[in-house]
């Protein structure tokens, strides 16, 4: 099965809903929980899946972070992660699978795993600036749900609308 062309057009189909949902998540609740909803496929499906798919079928990750502005990471890459890709890009589909199931609990867990998936983000930014376009508007997208979450816990008690912290009191 060939998931060359497949891949892109699912991650950035995704990355618009997320993004276009963040926009509207902290005043619209369905936006909300469709965004989150997106980030929970994108990084089990689209993340975790894909590279589980990638390792099964014999990829070593060789010359991913070609593109890296720094030999530091460029050679620490092809000299610690290729040669034991098998632990590393395991240890990736871990994380990029907890995270993305603990975005769909709400509270503190799907906080974390925001915070933690704006940081997965900003790092992936040392591999390349071409990883630029897709980073900064999808941790601004990431900060944006993560801000609506606030919003929504603390309008819960008072209906299905947001309020500000003025009409909120007393």
């Amino acid at each position: 099965m060939n998931i060359g062309w497949v891949l892109p057009v699912v991650w950035v189909g995704l990355g618009v809903v997320i993004v276009a949902c963040s926009l509207r998540a902290a005043q619209s609740r369905r936006a909300y929980l469709i965004g989150v909803t997106a980030v929970s496929v994108l990084w089990v499906a689209a993340g975790a899946a894909v590279n589980a798919y990638l390792l099964a079928r014999g990829a070593d990750y060789s010359g991913f972070a070609d593109g890296a502005s720094t030999s530091f990471v460029r050679d620490t890459w092809e000299s610690v992660v290729v040669p034991h890709h098998t632990l590393f890009i395991g240890l990736l589909i871990a994380f990029e699978t907890a995270a993305g199931a603990l975005v769909l609990i709400e509270g503190r867990l799907r906080q974390t795993a925001l915070v933690l998936l704006i940081g997965f983000n900003v790092a992936l930014l040392s591999f390349g600036w071409v990883y630029l376009a897709w980073s900064t508007p999808m941790a601004a997208a990431l900060i944006l749900l993560w801000r609506a979450d606030g919003v929504w816990r603390r309008t819960e008690h008072y209906g299905d609308k947001p309020t500000t912290r003025a009409a909120a009191r007393p």
